[in-house]
């Protein structure tokens, strides 16, 4: 049987990525399509969106939406995710985050609720990407002395937090690498007279602009040498699919909370 999946944001630009994604089929199918109660396309046939009309109508209803289905996929925003994650443990739903922005607080009610039901949660459902940060930590544990460390991120102008939560997760690796923590190390902005750089920095910059889909990364600057490793976004499809890879990697556990590298076998 054919894992029942659910798109939540399903008119934006990630959920049109999903449903074309599932058009592909690799054992799932599209079962719901979520929207906001404010939204223009409710009632809307979610396949016309991508030209490929499949009679499942988009819709305002989280739990009618849930009703039957294997698997949530969401990435929308923190307080949307929140809604449907309690909508998730009411039905016994699976559910893939890929929103980023949540407090702390937010992400132990996503611990909690992981007890009940399973879930992959990543700032970033990309392989390349996920890839990408096994090669940070390996990087990291080689040049930890006489190398600073800076992170550079660029994403389109509708992104609306800042730094991405890609280029946080990375720099949380590259600190666990070093045995540190990004609490005490991160630098967000550099402005006016700022002094000499203190070694045990990880700096951020940010750029927002045009429709980049997602540019990071991580330098390595020592003395005579530069190490940068990177990775660049040209489509949203490589999200979508590590996404529906995430979903299936959900489809024999009954709870528990995992990332990317537990879908990848990276761990």
């Amino acid at each position: 049987m054919s894992q029942r999946v659910v798109v939540a944001g399903s008119s934006g630009r990630m959920g049109r990525a999903l449903i074309e994604a599932l058009l592909q089929g690799n054992g799932q199918r599209l079962h719901g399509a979520l929207e906001r109660p404010d939204s223009t396309f409710l009632g809307r046939d979610a396949g016309e969106l991508i030209g490929a009309p499949n009679g499942v109508a988009i819709r305002a209803d989280v739990d009618g939406a849930l009703a039957g289905a294997g698997v949530l996929i969401d990435f929308t925003r923190p307080e949307g995710t929140l809604e449907h994650l309690d909508a998730c443990l009411r039905h016994g739903v699976k559910l893939v985050i890929g929103t980023t922005g949540f407090s702390a607080e937010q992400k132990q009610r996503i611990a909690a609720a992981a007890e009940r039901v399973a879930i992959v949660m990543a700032p970033n459902m990309s392989v390349g990407v996920n890839v990408t940060l096994k090669l940070l930590d390996l990087a990291a544990r080689a040049l930890s002395d006489g190398y600073d460390i800076e992170i550079v991120e660029a994403h389109h102008r509708h992104k609306v937090d800042a730094p991405s939560g890609t280029a946080l997760r990375m720099g949380e690796v590259v600190a666990a690498a070093l045995g540190r923590t990004l609490e005490n190390d991160a630098i967000y902005g550099r402005e006016g007279v700022t002094g000499e750089r203190k070694p045990s920095t990880i700096g951020f910059a940010t750029m927002r602009g045009g429709d980049i889909v997602g540019d990071h990364t991580v330098m390595f600057a020592g003395i005579g040498e530069r190490v940068e490793i990177t990775h660049k976004a040209s489509s949203r499809a490589t999200f979508a699919m590590g996404a529906l890879r995430a979903a299936r990697f959900l489809a024999d556990r009954p709870s528990g909370l995992f990332d990317m590298q537990d879908v990848l076998g990276l761990r």
